[in-house]
């Protein structure tokens, strides 16, 4: 019988896809990865540590993981090792420990743990990474595909654990980003997702003059490929020259991510955000005069050390004037180790959780006004390969990140068609075919 390995993931879209290539390594050594809830002789716990929460969730699924497979070989990965091993080491039932590198070796590290039943610690200093760690695509998602082409982060902004456990910026070589494009597209991918974490910044390690800009003119040039889209960017990275790579090129998603955090200067200086709310409101005033369609989506953090109720209104009236298409919002919390947490002016739970309902309530409105002017257009739809639970229609979503359901076989999967837009709501707009 084959060996079994089941995996528990917490924390972000690039978390997800690293677990993804090391279920590939797995099966690529003979075994079957089963779903989490199921008896397994291996299991791997890829961990978040954005905020304590996040560690908590972490030492969970690690308690949880023990209890269900006495006899498993219990690994943890990711952020939340690379930031506390020891901590994560003084857990009961722990056998391997790997942080942010090393992820490749995951097989035989378990192996080793498996044949010694000793404790495997492969954390190291990732402060001077050098060297971009690839690990095998990910073929798991059968409707758009990720691909990770940078790690690591430089910014150090005061609340954020990221730079601790991803290390210095790492880039990888445009000529792999090219190959890993054209695999996916030979595999049948209609779109791929370019991933990291600090995106913008990507080649600013690499020598010949490469940046995210002139990689994507490059990347469109594949053929086949039939959409591109970027996942999250810094305001300050939002180039005039990638704006216009993109408003060249239809083959780009006319779509940004881009945090925001605050709109009041007093607040992101704090933050050492390396911006302030008018350049953040010039960027997207370009962004918009040049891709006309553009969906523009982003980041707040309410409740920041210091800030004051005007504090707050500043962003909520920057917020509504930039009109966001897609609005995410997260309480501060106090994450130990960053400067942060130590601030004076910490702002009570419950002010907190108002602050955070009232600008939640104007992200839907916002949604719902942007979706509302694209009823009665046409536009192409990616069909998920999974059709929406709720009401059983096809799913997918537009270029510039509107979901879209409509009625239709199943051979539309995978397709990209056209669509009218017929009706809109906050989360999800209604289609036909066109």
């Amino acid at each position: 019988m084959k060996k079994t390995v089941a995996f528990h993931t917490l924390g972000c879209k690039v978390n997800q896809a690293e677990s993804e290539a090391m279920k590939r390594l797995f099966r690529e050594h003979g075994y079957e990865v089963v779903d989490f809830t199921e008896p397994a002789d291996v299991v791997i716990i890829n961990t978040c540590t954005v905020t304590h929460l996040a560690d908590r969730k972490s030492r969970q699924a690690i308690r949880q993981a023990r209890r269900r497979n006495p006899g498993a070989v219990v690994a943890v990965v990711g952020c939340y090792t690379q930031t506390a091993p020891e901590e994560v080491a003084a857990l009961p039932g722990v056998d391997v420990l790997v942080g942010t590198r090393k992820r490749r070796d995951i097989v035989a590290l378990v192996e080793e743990a498996a044949r010694e039943r000793r404790l495997i610690n492969a954390v190291g200093d990732i402060r001077g990474a050098t060297e971009f760690e690839e690990l095998p695509l990910d073929f798991s998602s059968r409707t758009r595909a990720f691909l990770k082409i940078q790690e690591g982060c430089n910014q150090y902004c005061t609340y954020c654990i990221i730079p601790y456990a991803r290390g210095p910026i790492r880039s990888l070589a445009p000529g792999k980003v090219r190959e890993g494009v054209e695999t996916y597209v030979r595999k049948g991918y209609r779109e791929v997702v370019l991933t990291g974490i600090h995106l913008g910044l990507y080649g600013a390690d690499l020598a010949g003059g490469i940046n995210l800009a002139r990689l994507l003119a490059m990347l469109t040039t594949v053929p086949g490929l039939e959409r591109l889209r970027l996942s999250s960017l810094e305001p300050l990275e939002v180039t005039d020259e990638l704006l216009a790579v993109m408003a060249e090129n239809p083959k780009i998603c006319p779509h940004l991510h881009i945090p925001l955090q605050s709109g009041s200067d007093k607040i992101l200086k704090l933050m050492n955000r390396p911006y302030t709310r008018d350049e953040f409101s010039r960027r997207v005033q370009e962004a918009r005069e040049l891709i006309p369609e553009l969906g523009l989506s982003t980041d707040v953090i309410v409740g920041f050390p210091g800030e004051t109720e005007e504090d707050f209104a500043a962003t909520y009236d920057f917020v509504r004037f930039l009109e966001f298409s897609r609005l995410h919002v997260f309480p501060f919390s106090p994450r130990q180790g960053t400067p942060a947490a130590a601030f004076k002016g910490q702002v009570p739970p419950q002010i907190k959780e108002e602050r955070v309902h009232r600008l939640v309530e104007l992200g839907r409105q916002l949604a719902l006004a942007f979706h509302r002017r694209h009823v009665g257009r046409s536009l192409p739809v990616l069909v998920e390969h999974e059709r929406d639970r709720e009401t059983n229609l096809l799913a997918g979503y537009t270029g510039n990140y509107i979901r879209v359901l409509l009625e239709g076989d199943d051979n539309l999967m995978g397709e990209i068609v056209p669509v009218t837009i017929i009706e809109a709501g906050e989360e999800v707009c209604r289609g036909i075919r066109t």
